[in-house]
């Protein structure tokens, strides 16, 4: 029995915190309830989906909410969501759980609206009305509904099939014997047959309302023999729009009228506990809607190996037939426990201090100590229903904490580089530099920066050397690793983790020096890579460390460099052509930079200055310089 165990080995926790981009990732495309909770716990939000992770991803996506939205999005800590059949079912659940738990942004419920039903009352000729309320007064209640508007049009129709009366008379056998009544306008009309005057007898009148019951819980098998023959008649007699109309009504109450999961006021209060764990065995409980093959994510194993098996249980507690609370929790298991065992843990520890009786609903039998607790295992009917939506959260749980452990291609990649590299830490943030000139003229350096394995193109920098004259590539290195590191320093920015140096031991050296004129040596990890052979070299050390060729590291690194070396020349290039052009045109007597400038942002290029009309270039420079321009290239091209 419970008692008899030792569960202090157990870790008991309500959620599994991941990374909100973890989360998200993980997130599944069915309907379903998300629940925002800031850094302390604190409920922030609840919202419904139709597909949870496209409407949960556009909070993190889109940049174009309001200030309070975006406000809202910087508190997220932890995400929490409940999955659910339909995107109705959702749409209830939401509205119970807000109620319960007021979260700060959401619209408050102040006249606590409530979805509507359908009421027929318990008289001896019934009524059939609309109504917010469900009450214990003996009535039936069918709903709820999450459209007024689809409500009333249930009821008019209904009571078109099968006229009853709206009044509120009291109709006794003794008081119609009586004659006590006389007819109405609804009579007059054909919205009632009269049983207030014996027009409709009473069998008549309950077979009516036991039509209108069955439409009313789904069972339209009858009906839909009936229209079919209404609209039947109509298409012979070409009232194609009254056949269409009768399609339309009963395509509307095929979609409607459904039990809901969420809210059905017939159930009463109950606990219900849904189960998966790593190792399930084949003969478990399916949940409802899912394969085994989506449960089953390793083979059974022997028991004395389960020191690393989970047990993935979801909670849901039901209030006057509707789910106002649910709790995800994880169960680590470091000794032989069955699912008996935790699911007892589990419940005894949720609802164990309640002090009245508890239903409690499975998916398998569990003895309690307890008199409290009243366990049943439902096999039909609402209640398994509701058993299965809890088995469905548990194994969509399961999945998360599969997909949260595993390692992703990215992540793979850094471990793998921190090994083979002999770095500190994980190198999230790398930044790799190189150099180009062209013979000592021109020179310009390049910075560009990776983040989590990709490139942050937004971070990429261009240098102009300004201390170093002609090619001397290990003064540039110097100046640029100043520069660089002095203002991520002095505005106080986050370092990155290593640092590429292209080149080899020399400079490898120089950035070493400026690195240690800005004392951050013992900040950041340096490392160099030699054209030549491909060869790493560390600080200090005058070895290099050669990596294989297959290496996933050295491909990372030789990608970097090649991307720092693409930068950097198209730069050179740009600066180099650009300066070849002012030049050019500054040979033209007369023409200084300005107006060299003036042209060549004019007219687009060398190219189209020399090809230009003497009254192009009398509109850019006026006459007599257009008149200069026009001869030199006139008198160049012979």
């Amino acid at each position: 029995m419970f008692a008899a165990f030792n569960f202090s080995n157990i870790i008991f926790a309500y959620s599994m915190q991941q990374s909100l981009p973890d989360i998200i990732k993980n997130l599944p495309r069915d309907p379903g309830v998300y629940r925002y909770y800031d850094e302390q716990g604190n409920i922030l939000y609840i919202g419904k989906a139709k597909n949870l992770k496209s409407r949960v991803s556009s909070y993190f996506i889109n940049k174009d909410h309001s200030f309070r939205i975006q406000l809202m999005v910087k508190k997220i800590h932890n995400i929490e969501y409940s999955i659910v059949r339909t995107e109705r079912d959702a749409l209830l659940l939401e509205n119970s759980l807000i109620k319960e738990l007021q979260p700060r942004y959401n619209i408050s419920l102040k006249d606590d609206k409530t979805y509507p039903y359908i009421k027929i009352v318990n008289e001896q000729f019934p009524r059939i009305y609309f109504t917010r309320y469900y009450e214990n007064d003996g009535a039936e209640y069918f709903g709820p509904y999450t459209s007024v508007h689809r409500v009333r049009a249930i009821i008019e129709f209904v009571k078109k099939l099968y006229p009853t009366r709206s009044c509120s008379l009291p109709l006794t056998e003794k008081n119609i014997h009586a004659k006590k009544f006389k007819v109405c306008l609804e009579y007059h009309i054909g919205n009632c047959l009269a049983p207030c005057v014996a027009f409709q007898s009473k069998e008549n009148y309950d077979n009516n309302i036991e039509q209108i019951r069955k439409i009313l819980k789904g069972r339209l098998q009858e009906l839909r023999i009936i229209l079919r023959k209404q609209m039947q008649e109509f298409s012979e007699q070409m009232e194609f729009e009254k056949a269409e109309n009768l399609k339309y009504k009963l395509e509307t109450l095929k979609d409607y009228i459904t039990d809901s999961t969420i809210v059905n006021p017939g159930l009463g209060n109950f606990h219900v506990f849904g189960f998966c764990e790593d190792e399930i065995p084949l003969d478990t409980v399916e949940p409802e809607n899912t394969n085994q093959e989506d449960i089953l994510s390793a083979p059974v194993k022997n028991k004395k190996n389960s020191e690393n098996k989970k047990a993935y249980i979801n909670y849901m507690y039901v209030y006057e037939g509707t789910i106002v609370k649910t709790k995800a929790i994880v169960l680590q298991r470091n000794l032989d426990e069955t699912k008996e065992e935790l699911m007892q843990f589990a419940i005894i520890d949720t609802i164990g201090n309640y002090s009245e009786r508890m239903d409690v609903l499975l998916p398998f039998d569990v003895p309690i100590e307890n008199d409290l607790i009243q366990v049943s295992v439902p096999k039909i009917g609402d209640k398994k229903h509701i058993v299965d939506l809890a088995q469905r959260n548990a194994v969509y749980q399961k999945q998360k904490g599969k997909e949260k452990i595993k390692p992703d291609h990215t992540t793979r990649i850094l471990v793998l580089m921190k090994e083979e590299l002999k770095l500190k830490e994980l190198p999230c943030h790398i930044e790799c530099f190189d150099n180009s000139n062209f013979q000592g003229t021109n020179a310009v350096a390049a910075c560009v920066v990776f983040k989590n394995g990709k490139p942050s193109k937004k971070d990429y920098r261009h240098f102009n050397v300004k201390t170093v004259e002609g090619a001397n590539d290990f003064d540039t290195m110097k100046e640029i690793v100043y520069r660089r590191y002095y203002r991520l320093v002095t505005e106080e920015q986050p370092l990155p983790n290593l640092i590429v140096i292209d080149g080899g031991k020399g400079q490898l050296n120089a950035a070493m020096e400026s690195l240690s004129e800005l004392k951050i040596l013992d900040k950041v990890q340096v490392i160099s890579i030699a054209k030549r052979l491909e060869e790493i070299y560390y600080p200090n050390d005058p070895f290099p460390l050669h990596i294989n060729k297959k290496s996933e590291t050295l491909k990372v690194i030789q990608h970097i460099r090649n991307e720092a070396h693409r930068f950097g020349i198209t730069f050179h290039r740009n600066k180099r052509s650009k300066n070849t052009i002012k030049t050019q045109l500054q040979e033209i007597k007369g023409i200084g930079q300005q107006m060299a400038n003036k042209l060549l942002q004019e007219l687009g290029s060398v190219k189209a200055i020399q090809n230009a009309e003497l009254t192009e270039l009398e509109k850019v420079v006026g006459k007599s310089k257009a008149l200069l321009v026009y001869n030199f290239y006139k008198n160049k091209n012979g």
